[in-house]
């Protein structure tokens, strides 16, 4: 089974996602690929991990960083989890570029390379967004680009973590906002 239940954040409201095992998404409302990995049987009802999430964000949205993550329960493929793995270990306030993210899956694998772009497409499937931070990743031109809870998130997110943003820039309409 599957509980849900609604936050409201001060960046709008955020549907929560957890099952026995841990948090399975947390979405922006209206963001890219919403709610992509609830099957029918829901129920409107937190949760320990729930009330734990929401600790979670009162303290992150509160300015502060966390010093604990609620269980986690990543749906996806093995490429996907090891993109968001990586992103779980970009320290609070820091960004991460989708080139180096790349890079480090390609040491980690033996690979001769990896591409940006099939990183890109895993972060922005990234169903438990804020908590496991694919908002801290950049464009390497230095663009803040793709976030699919929207631009606009993104800065506040990192301006909320104090991130130095003042070298990055917002991409222009038809690229990956």
């Amino acid at each position: 089974m599957i509980h849900t239940t609604y936050y409201d954040s001060p960046l709008g409201k955020i549907l929560l996602a957890a099952d026995e095992e841990g948090l399975i998404g947390l979405w922006f409302e209206n963001q890219k690929y919403y709610a992509d990995v609830l099957g029918n049987e829901t129920v409107q009802e937190k949760n320990d991990t729930l009330r734990e999430t929401e600790k979670w964000l009162n303290i992150y949205f509160s300015g502060r960083k966390p010093e604990f993550t609620p269980p986690l329960h990543m749906i996806g493929s093995a490429f996907r989890k090891s993109v968001w793995e990586i992103l779980l270990t970009i320290p609070y306030g820091q960004t991460m570029t989708y080139g180096d993210i790349a890079k480090q899956l390609a040491r980690q694998n033996g690979w001769k390379g990896m591409s940006a772009q099939a990183v890109g497409g895993a972060v922005g499937h990234n169903s438990i967004s804020v908590i496991i931070p694919c908002h801290r990743v950049v464009g390497s031109n230095g663009s803040l680009t793709g976030y699919a809870g929207g631009i606009d998130k993104k800065v506040k997110l990192l301006t909320l973590e104090k991130t130095d943003i003042s070298h990055f820039f917002i991409p222009k309409r038809g690229g990956a906002l």
